[in-house]
């Protein structure tokens, strides 16, 4: 389970490192229009979510260390915050529909939150690669006075 645990993590990754390609695509497709984000939007809606349960779940599977299963919940939370960062950007529009500069300071947060989703999924691959290395022979765990592991 470990190695799946490891597995849905590089696969989480990819899919966040993918969104900020679509980010870049919507944002330089000429003539912009509502459709420019279409991917960006599918891959954040759909697939970032679904990755970010299974990673989630899978980490209470391979009986992960609970702050480790913290951390793997935590890009959920942030991925619920995405759309509702990109709503209120949205809704700082002046009335012919053009940004205000308080909605594109709103709109910078989403892309803020973003990379500190990315920072926190990476952190959970590198966690979830070393607790999927093997123990070395000989090297058994240490025990406290208790005979708790130490």
């Amino acid at each position: 389970m470990r190695k799946a645990f490891v597995a849905i993590t590089a696969l989480t990754l990819v899919a966040f490192a993918l969104q900020f390609i679509l980010a870049a695509v919507g944002g330089f497709t000429k003539p912009a229009g509502d459709d420019a984000y279409a991917l960006h939007s599918l891959n954040g809606m759909v697939v970032i979510p679904v990755l970010t349960v299974l990673t989630a779940l899978f980490a209470a599977l391979a009986k992960a260390p609970g702050r480790l299963i913290g951390l793997a919940v935590l890009p959920i939370g942030l991925v619920v915050l995405q759309p509702l960062i990109a709503m209120l950007a949205n809704a700082f529009t002046d009335a012919s529909g053009v940004s205000t500069p308080l909605g594109l300071t709103i709109g910078g947060l989403h892309a803020l939150n973003g990379i500190i989703a990315v920072h926190v999924v990476v952190g959970v691959h590198r966690a979830a690669r070393k607790l999927d290395e093997p123990v070395p022979a000989g090297a058994g765990r240490l025990l406290t006075p208790e005979g708790e592991p130490a």
